[in-house]
This record gives structure tokens, sequence and C-alpha cells, in this order.
């Protein structure tokens, strides 16, 4: 029996938190396109969230390429396909595992840090002096980090995919005796549009779900400091879940419009 009351407890708390959510989302929008517009925070917070997951990201993308490459090559020289390994690793990165590998490095930065930040903001009451100052803190706090994370992943993603393809091909310059301009070049003809377009426009809303999760848990963090590092640690779990329901919406979509 408390088992069950347990059960129901937790799966009330979630749809609230999901209506909280979709509320915070549905506000982000409107503040969005009010003026005035806060541009000289949009690029500080773009330069930041940009800045701080660079290395970050080429590291994880070098490591990225080695692997799938080294893991890859043995099984495709015993069918004695070996050739087609840029046109296999350029396509996989390119579509599926630089976004996601991307998004998942960049949630553990940026929504922690969002969290974190924006927590400390509401448990020193910061925010509070905002709003009581005449500042609408929403907008300068929230809208400026969500739109910040949404428009610097894309290109974050991007980044990523060109050292993983480096990586790759680095791989197969030592063991292949294959040049990096032919590696380059028949990478970027086994690509199509295809690839690129839905691959591009779901990393803008893995973006958005990283800076919105963040945002929401350190705007609404409790009272007290554990509060702070709560904020932190649940926008990272959050943010990840969130990430996998995307991606699975976004390739379920387009796997209909290749159908079309």
């Amino acid at each position: 029996m408390a088992i069950a009351v347990q059960m129901i407890n937790k799966t009330k708390e979630f749809f609230i938190e999901i209506g909280d959510v979709s509320y915070f989302a549905v506000r982000f929008f409107k503040q969005a396109v009010k003026p005035p517009f806060e541009f000289k925070e949009l690029l500080k917070q773009s330069y930041q969230v940009g800045n701080r997951s660079l290395l970050l990201v080429a590291t994880t993308g070098f490591i990225i390429g080695l692997v799938l490459t080294l893991q890859t090559r043995p099984t495709l020289i015993e069918f004695g396909a070996v050739s087609w390994m840029p046109n296999m690793v350029g396509i996989s990165i390119v579509r599926e595992v630089g976004p996601v590998i991307t998004a998942l490095i960049c949630s553990g930065k940026i929504a922690s840090g969002f969290g974190a930040e924006l927590g400390s903001m509401r448990v020193t009451e910061q925010i509070d002096a905002m709003e009581v100052s005449g500042t609408n803190p929403f907008k300068y706090l929230v809208v400026t980090r969500i739109l910040a994370a949404t428009l610097m992943l894309p290109l974050l993603v991007i980044f990523g995919d060109l050292i993983a393809l480096f990586g790759s091909s680095l791989v197969e310059f030592m063991k292949g005796n294959v040049s990096f301009t032919l590696y380059f070049n028949t990478v970027f003809d086994a690509l199509s549009y295809g690839d690129l377009v839905p691959a591009t426009i779901k990393s803008f809303f893995f973006g958005f779900v990283i800076g919105l999760t963040g945002c929401y848990k350190g705007y609404k963090t409790g009272r007290g400091t554990a509060g702070v590092g709560i904020a932190a640690n649940t926008a990272v779990v959050m943010a990840s879940l969130l990430l996998f329901v995307v991606d699975f919406i976004a390739v379920f979509v387009s796997d209909i419009f290749y159908e079309l």
C-alpha cells in the first residue's frame, strides 16, 4: 500500500514538473519576442557558452573519431570493405554521433553552469532585488541564456564533427596510408543535404533543451545553499533525458520525410 501511494505521489510530481517546464517555455517565447532586447547580455552569454565548451568538445570529438575508426576498421578489413571507412564514419558522425555526444557533453557543462549560477542568484536574493528595482530578471537572465545555448550548440556540433573527422582521418593516414585530402573528399562526396540539414536542425533543439532545463532548475531553486547543488545536478540529469527524447522525435520525423 505504501509503495502504491509513493508511486502515485511520484507520478503526480512528474506531471506537475512537466507542466511547470511547459509554462516556463511558454513564458520564454513570450519574453523573447517582446522588446527591449538584451543584445549585449546575449553576446556575453554566447561567448561564455561557446568559449568554455570549446576545448571539451574538441577533446571529446577527437577521441570519438579515433575510437570509432579503430573499432570499426578490423571488421571492415575482415569483409574487404575498408574503402568504405570514410563514408561510414563520416555519415555516422554527422548524422548521430556528433550531435548527440556534443549535446550530452554540453549538457554537463552548460546546464549545470546555468543551474548553479541562477540558483546562487536566487539563494542570495539577487533575482528578488532585480524585481524590486524594476528590472525584468527573467528576460535579462533566462531569455539571454536560453538563446545563447540555442544559437551556439549547432556551431559547437559542427566544430566537434570536424575534429572527429580529423581524428578518424589520422587513423586512416597512419594505418591505411590514406591522405587527408582523399579522406575528406570521400567523406564530403558521401554526405548529402539529407544528412546535414536534419542534424543541424535538431542541434538547435538540443541547445534549447539544455538552456531551458538549466535555467528552469536554477530559477526555481529552493532556499538554502543545498538547493544550488541540487539544481545543478538535476539540470544535467533532466537535460540528458530530454536530449534522448528530442533525438528520437527528430529521427522519427526525418524517417517519415525520407519515406515521402
